[in-house]
């Protein structure tokens, strides 16, 4: 039965593929991420967000209330929620463009991630020293700067392991959680290679440097807010502490060299794309393009001449990867209703609209949502207070010149607030996964939000707003 209903998913998806060839040539030169407000489409029924909804729901609620039940059952009930949205696009709004379009999306997100993930399963690193407070907050700030370089994803999958490693004495869920507001997200703001919203603003016209000339004043004083509360938790932890620094040869082993060559590899692949590059060709009407195989086809060759004892150093398996290809396709599907309804609003109430309130909105829904589409559909709101259109590169150049506070607060949110929940950033879940493979009991999603995410972040974040962003605009 489970197999029949992932046939069914994959069936209907490959009926998208197929039937959305009639929009081709028209999408031809937008290959990219289209602001979901901007489609001719009828909008959902409000209570078409009830699937996504509920998949938060069990995402949140199956590992503590149904634990073994949901181990065995979650791609089914990430795939049944995910058909009952593409059914009711499908049949009652004929809405296959959207769908498609979502899909392919997917695959990008996916295809990004999975490759990353069995690239750096590949590479050993191995750092014996005494892991002291002062050592683990360098190794995060080291982190969050090399998020810019290799992205987020990149940088958490490629440290997560030898960051437990390193703290294998001492090491406590916390220790994960930080780990993943410093590297898997907030350290990313940087640069558009950090995280995608940013990469679709340099799509869009955003300038490379741009962000890296507007955002560290507010990058630097956050990051170093989170790595101070980091110091002072791990400070109180005394395990471990019986070890000296003389039990520690002080060295730093890195074996896998090779595939620092597919990292490379995956991070020009992320360019190859003719939103980017015009001589680039385009697939239309697949849902995937020259990016995606050539990053699939990291996977596998990445993975089929790693080195075996590398691999089985750092536990490598593909569970991780699995858990948040089944999880993200559901979130992906059922989404789409809550973004499309969401952009009508921001699109009707845009004008009234200042900075503080696109920075809120922009980030508490990217903790709960894609960010990336999300970006872009307060980017488009944005625009539409001054009359300029996000579909052209000049007007996108003329906004971030004339009007830069609004994309500042929407590209800050984006990324920090990717940090408030495990679904809010690809690498969040993957490093909750990593680590509860390797025995670390995990907080509960509600416990991560409340315990962690409110108490931590959401208290510097209104600093950051009541700085930079309370009465602009």
């Amino acid at each position: 039965m489970h197999a029949k209903i992932k046939i069914l998913f994959f069936v209907i998806l490959l009926f998208l593929s197929f039937h959305v060839s009639t929009y081709a040539q028209a999408d031809q030169d937008t290959t990219m991420i289209q602001p979901i407000a901007e489609t001719a489409h009828e909008l959902p029924e409000a209570f078409m967000v009830i699937p996504f909804v509920l998949l938060l729901l069990a995402i949140a609620t199956g590992p503590i209330l149904y634990k073994h039940f949901w181990e065995h059952n979650y791609p089914i009930i990430s795939i049944i929620l995910g058909l009952i949205t593409v059914l009711y696009y499908l049949i009652f709004l004929g809405d296959t463009h959207t769908l498609l379009h979502t899909f392919a999306e997917y695959l990008s997100f996916i295809a990004l991630l999975s490759s990353l993930f069995v690239a750096s399963g590949g590479i050993l690193i191995k750092v014996d020293k005494k892991a002291t407070p002062l050592a683990n907050v360098i190794f995060l700030l080291i982190g969050g700067v090399l998020a810019n370089i290799i992205g987020t994803t990149g940088a958490s999958m490629l440290l997560i392991r030898p960051f437990i490693k390193m703290n294998k004495d001492r090491i406590s869920a916390y220790h994960i959680i930080f780990f993943i507001f410093i590297v898997s997200n907030v350290g990313g703001a940087l640069t558009p290679i950090g995280d995608p919203p940013l990469f679709l603003g340099f799509l869009r016209g955003v300038n490379f440097f741009w962000f890296f000339e507007n955002i560290w004043f507010i990058w630097l004083p956050t990051i170093l807010m989170v790595a101070a509360i980091f110091y002072v938790v791990d400070s109180r932890n005394k395990k471990g502490t019986e070890s000296t620094a003389s039990d520690y040869t002080g060295k730093i082993e890195f074996r896998g060299t090779k595939n620092l060559l597919y990292l490379g590899i995956i991070l020009i692949s992320v360019f190859i794309d003719p939103a980017v590059i015009s001589w680039v060709p385009s697939l239309v009407p697949l849902p995937f393009g020259i990016r995606e195989i050539i990053m699939f086809s990291v996977v596998y060759f990445s993975y089929k001449t790693a080195d075996e004892e590398i691999l089985r150093d750092n536990e490598f398996d593909f569970e991780p990867i699995k858990e948040v290809a089944f999880l993200f396709i559901g979130i992906f599907a059922t989404m789409i209703p809550a973004l499309q309804l969401i952009a009508h609003e921001a699109r009707l109430y845009g004008d009234s609209l200042n900075a503080g309130v696109f920075y809120w909105a922009t980030g508490i829904l990217s903790g709960f949502l894609d960010n990336a589409p999300t970006f872009l559909n307060f980017l488009s709101a944005a625009m539409g207070k001054f009359g300029l259109d996000i579909n052209v590169q000049a007007q996108v150049k003329e906004f971030v010149v004339v009007d830069e506070i609004y994309l500042v607060a929407i590209s800050v949110a984006a990324v920090f607030f990717g940090a408030i929940t495990y679904i809010g950033n690809g690498p969040n879940f993957m490093v909750k996964a990593i680590s509860e493979r390797a025995g670390i009991v995990m907080p509960t999603f509600f416990v991560y939000l409340f315990k962690y995410a409110v108490t931590v972040l959401i208290p510097i974040y209104i600093i950051i707003w009541l700085i930079f962003f309370y009465g602009h605009g």
